[in-house]
């Protein structure tokens, strides 16, 4: 086939576009899954426990089903049987939902009632009169809790580092730091609440649902429904954010997908915003011990990481903290453990950067606490334990630019005019500081697929099962297919999230662009040489035009093991009121090293966002639980903090030139490494203007006025 000579043409990649979706969103036009209607759409509202441990002794259904426009009350008496097994990354037990008397928390699902409309359903909830045998329970978290113990094994379990003699190189350090960290619970109630509306469809099940991959949505429907694959198609064209909490919990999509299968008609569930602090997972509190051995000159002989975080009675989830200690710096000896405390609280789950960004408040804390022992300065100290391989793992780095990083945040922030000594500088009544913290995410890819179409028209439609969470997904893979085809991203059309398409990575891991990207550049090569079998030119093309399809599971599997991270720098300068306790950020500057970024315009949106959220974790941010009812005491928007605009100062991030062609595409993932070191970096901060550790967040008002303690 010929095809006419087109003009010379710059990249796509690298320029900043505009989200193609941006003007649907900002004038109302885009429909999120609650807005969409249906014919003969019914209602579900979801009724919760109101105990943290014990069984459902009855439920009195009679009352509310003679209410106007009620269509039936699921409970576990009437409700499906579910096939047992299914998960998103192995079984989870949260997804077996009505299936008996049993209540593990409070929030747990225990009834759901289907109306007309949603006044109705919600009428119904509020009404249903459930009875309980209380059991005594236990939500309180310690590090010495007796139920402390290792994880059990599973797919997402991180095994217990020993490596070389720690105890030996404690004993031969010179300087030994050896402190206890903690994080609170934290919670990513994303602005989008859950919703999913399922309904059969010529004998396939539909549904629609806010998520953060499609495919493997449907693939845990179709187990725990026991259906054959094919026969169910989920979709979610629009996604009003997500932070790992639409990736694995789906109690809204499981019991709309229950209610239409009992009523033969259409059936929407939405979560309300106290649900949403129950159901969908959270950031598990944390108790941190690091040990850090080092000689005179501050390199690290010894790093010990122990963590301990709670789990559900449910399905085990461990935030794995010791993630970062694993990857940024070099030493003799490693000693890493992670622990799980089993208590009657709903499961944890994945929040933007699990593990990373807990793990980095305690690392980063630490390595600033042995710089002010050995005397040196934290930026120097980080670059004197730059390791050449894995430190852990002793695998070579795909591409590892930290010090790059470091060095430039340095230049740019003026670190080198900084007083060490802490609490010399004012501004009047505020004391001042500046603060640093290094960051790192892993950059992996996930098995995909893709399909591209030469449409008759001189167009070309590309089809992935990609989610768009709000991180611009769309425009950047209509860029990343535009240079692939070699044409202009205004003749590529994108089509996204929706199971008929195929096996893809979820929005998840910081692995989607790279993950969709690789099968993506697969495809148009492909197409490009299908194209070039044929005769004629792009006129002559039929009318379903011609497709190529490409699937990245071999190639993935045939790469040599590497070390891949994303790296960063996270500078802070923060003013203390001592006499108020308060603390205000007045400025923060994050440099990265994250691959080769596709949109420079929804890269620094990303970077911003995730810096924005670890300035949140540092000062406002704690779940706080009622021991006496087991329930979260602030479990709405209005006594869970978070930073409003008056608390964001000026917030740069930027990024420098890295080639890394591990992954073919040259993309690491960037959507999570903001939040990574942000808590950190304000804190080392407060210590700066304040001479005064803080090793409990958030840094409170209390916690500064009474000297750090928790």
């Amino acid at each position: 086939m010929t095809t006419p000579a087109a003009p010379p043409r710059t990249s796509a990649t690298g320029t900043p576009h505009t989200r193609r979706e941006g003007r649907a969103k900002v004038t109302g036009e885009a429909r999120y899954t609650g807005d969409i209607p249906f014919a003969e759409l019914a209602h579900g509202w979801l009724v919760t426990s109101t105990v943290a441990r014990g069984r459902i002794r009855s439920v009195d259904t009679d009352t509310v089903l003679a209410m106007p426009g009620v269509l039936a009350v699921l409970h576990p008496g009437n409700a499906l049987r579910l096939t047992p097994g299914a998960g998103l990354m192995g079984p989870d037990a949260n997804l077996q939902l009505l299936q008996d008397d049993r209540v593990p928390h409070v929030g747990w699902p225990v009834a759901l009632v289907v109306a007309e409309t949603q006044e109705q359903a919600r009428a119904g909830a509020d009404a249903l009169v459930i009875t309980y045998d209380e059991e005594p329970h236990d939500t309180a978290f310690r590090a010495d809790h007796p139920g402390l113990r290792p994880t059990a094994p599973s797919p997402l379990a991180m095994p217990d580092v020993d490596q070389g003699d720690p105890d030996a190189g404690l004993a031969a350090s010179a300087v030994v730091v050896d402190r206890e960290y903690t994080t609170p619970e934290e919670f990513h109630n994303a602005m989008e609440p859950h919703a999913a509306m399922a309904r059969w469809e010529n004998g396939r099940l539909e549904v629609v649902d806010s998520n953060q991959g499609s495919y493997a949505v449907a693939q845990v429907l179709a187990k725990l429904f026991s259906l054959d694959a094919d026969t169910v198609r989920v979709r979610s064209e629009h996604v009003g954010g997500g932070f790992g909490s639409k990736g694995l919990r789906l109690p809204h999509t499981v019991l709309a997908v229950m209610a239409t299968t009992i009523l033969h008609r259409p059936v929407r569930v939405v979560l309300t915003r106290r649900q949403m602090f129950s159901l969908v997972g959270h950031r598990p509190a944390t108790a941190q011990r690091v040990r850090l051995g080092a000689d005179a000159d501050g390199r690290l002989r010894v790093v010990e990481h122990e963590t301990a975080s709670p789990t559900s009675t449910v399905h085990e989830f461990a935030e794995q903290s010791t993630r970062h200690s694993r990857t940024l710096y070099a030493a003799d000896a490693f000693r890493l453990r992670t622990r799980v405390v089993p208590l009657d609280v709903p499961t944890p789950g994945f929040m933007r950067a699990p593990g990373w960004a807990p793990g980095s408040f305690a690392v980063e804390s630490a390595m600033d606490e042995l710089a002010a022992e050995v005397g040196v300065d934290p930026i120097a100290l980080r670059l004197r334990n730059e390791p050449e391989a894995g430190p852990v793992s002793g695998l070579p780095f795909s591409s590892r630019n930290l010090v790059a990083c470091l060095e430039e945040g340095a230049r740019r922030f003026g670190w080198a005019d900084r007083d060490p000594r802490p609490g010399v500088r004012r501004d009047g009544r505020w004391l001042l500081g500046t603060g640093v913290a290094a960051s790192a995410h892993s950059a992996g890819v996930g098995a995909s697929t893709a399909a591209i179409t030469a449409e008759a028209d001189g167009t070309y439609t590309v089809r992935v099962t990609a989610a768009d969470i709000g991180t611009g997904a769309r425009t950047a893979l209509g860029q990343i297919a535009a240079d692939a085809l070699e044409v202009s991203p205004e003749s590529v059309r994108i089509r996204i999230a929706d199971s008929d398409f195929g096996l893809a990575w979820l929005a998840g891991g910081s692995m989607g662009t790279a993950s969709w990207a690789w099968a993506i550049n697969e495809a148009a090569v492909a197409l490009r040489k299908k194209l070039a079998d044929l005769p004629g030119d792009m006129a002559d093309l039929p009318p379903e035009g011609v497709t190529a399809h490409a699937d990245t599971t071999e190639l993935l599997a045939a790469r040599e093991q590497r070390e891949s991270h994303g790296y960063g720098a996270q500078f802070a300068e923060v003013a203390v009121d001592p006499a108020s306790g308060e603390v205000r950020v007045r400025r923060m500057l994050g440099i990265f090293a994250v691959g080769r970024v596709v949109n420079p315009l929804t890269a620094r949106n990303q970077f911003i966002g995730g810096m924005t959220w670890g300035l949140s974790m540092a000062l406002h941010e704690e779940g706080v639980r009622d021991d006496a009812s087991g329930g979260l005491a602030n479990g709405d928007l209005a006594g869970y903090h978070v930073a409003a605009n008056a608390d964001v100062p000026l917030i740069e991030a930027d990024w420098i030139e890295e080639h890394d062609t591990y992954n073919p595409s040259g993309i690491k993932g960037l959507g999570e490494i903001g939040i990574v070191g942000g808590a950190a970096a304000v804190a080392n901060a407060v210590w700066h203007a304040t001479g005064v550790r803080h090793r409990h967040l958030p840094i409170s008002l209390e916690r500064v006025l009474s000297g750090g303690r928790r």
